[in-house]
């Protein structure tokens, strides 16, 4: 494990734990994560030519959703009152590249809502075109960004 840091979600006994944030102060938290859809050429076209109203907004939809549930997902994450998820899907030669932000004001980070976000959003959009690309793949689920103050 790098430096001395240890686990946050680990007791002295290797039990699992909800990390107590109530001595910390209330700031303004923001996160940002990405994830990645790859996807065939045609699969992407496909995509791209459907009207605005279908599966693109379906999936920003679901990111949106599934931040908001964070909580209920993941078993030690705090309940957090957010104040704005956004998720950005932009379709790609071969793939589709999704951005989810997530911000709150609250005693602990919203990385795991903007996570959440990218990842349900990704999933989405792998559900709407596996009728037509059995070769996708979810990949690159990462945090891009977390500020706070």
């Amino acid at each position: 494990m790098p430096g001395n840091e240890t686990l946050s979600h680990v007791d002295e006994e290797g039990g699992v734990r909800m990390v107590d944030v109530g001595g910390k102060p209330n700031e303004r938290r923001r996160a940002v994560a990405a994830a990645r859809v790859a996807m065939g050429a045609e699969t992407a076209a496909a995509l791209r030519s459907l009207p605005k109203g279908d599966a693109l907004v379906t999936a920003r939809l679901a990111g949106i959703m599934a931040a908001k549930r964070t909580a209920e997902l993941i078993p030690l994450c705090h309940p957090l009152p957010l104040t704005n998820v956004e998720v950005a899907i932009e379709v790609r030669d071969a793939g589709v590249d999704i951005v989810a932000t997530a911000e709150t004001t609250a005693q602990t980070g919203v990385e795991m809502e903007a996570l959440t976000a990218a990842s349900v959003a990704a999933l989405t959009v792998y559900d709407m075109a596996k009728a037509v690309d059995r070769d996708m793949v979810v990949e690159s689920v990462r945090l891009l960004e977390k500020t706070k103050g």
